[in-house]
């Protein structure tokens, strides 16, 4: 039953991490992303490297140096959604890095390469020649068979140390997903707040037609538009607060 129990949950966990290491694929490369990692306006990732691969590719015609485009400016379209992206006078190099993805693909590197040391085998305290091969749930410490038969923990609920492993392990990889999916959201709510300064300062900088001056509460002159999206972006402030 145990062996069961111990196989499913394993199951489980190789499942979680292979979804998870799917998050982590570059579309371009089809590798996990190599830092720097670059996320776009529609919040998809890309190596910074297959960026400046697919502008250049986007634009062949701009002037290059030792096979890195030098113009600034410039756009391309997400591998992903298609969406155009807009590059600044910096080029590549301008768009944001996903620090959070890249500290997660370090942290999964480090879990996927990590040996296993079979020969170091921990041994009970109380016990010598017991390897400690069980965990007990109410003290919440590794142990050993005799301690549960004979030892301290005799009274206690005990389980596999191999599933107690395998559960935590599914437990810290799951956070990981959901803090992958976090960032993507917050992401997205900062995209649309940056929108929304820009239709404010672009309806407040913007001159009001000759004879078309509106009166003041009327709703229908030229301040109306940016009214409302002061009303909005004050409304998305409350939010946050």
């Amino acid at each position: 039953m145990s062996a069961s129990l111990n196989y499913k949950s394993f199951s489980k966990e190789q499942q979680t991490m292979d979804n998870l290491e799917k998050q982590l694929i570059c579309p371009i490369c089809l590798e996990m992303f190599t830092k720097p990692v670059v996320i776009l306006p529609c919040q998809h990732n890309l190596c910074r490297k297959c960026a400046s691969d697919i502008f250049q590719a986007s634009n062949p015609y701009l002037p290059t140096r030792g096979g890195t485009t030098v113009a600034s400016g410039g756009r391309f379209r997400c591998p992903s959604c298609r969406h155009e992206v807009v590059l600044d006078r910096h080029g590549v190099y301008g768009l944001q890095r996903n620090l959070l993805v890249e500290n997660i693909i370090d942290i999964y590197k480090q879990e996927s390469t990590r040996p296993e040391k079979k020969s170091d085998q921990p041994m009970c305290e109380e016990h010598d020649e017991e390897r400690i091969n069980i965990y007990c749930l109410n003290c919440e410490v590794p142990t050993c068979s005799l301690c549960k038969v004979f030892g301290a923990h005799k009274d206690c609920q005990v389980a596999p140390l191999t599933h107690v492993f395998q559960r935590q392990k599914s437990e810290l990889s799951n956070g990981i997903a959901v803090l992958v999916g976090s960032n993507d959201r917050v992401q997205g709510v900062i995209s649309q707040l940056e929108d929304t300064c820009k239709i404010i300062e672009s309806g407040c900088e913007a001159p009001p037609l000759q004879g078309q001056a509106a009166a003041p509460g009327s709703g229908n002159g030229a301040d109306s538009e940016p009214a409302r999206h002061v009303f909005s972006f004050s409304w998305l402030n409350s939010l946050n607060e």
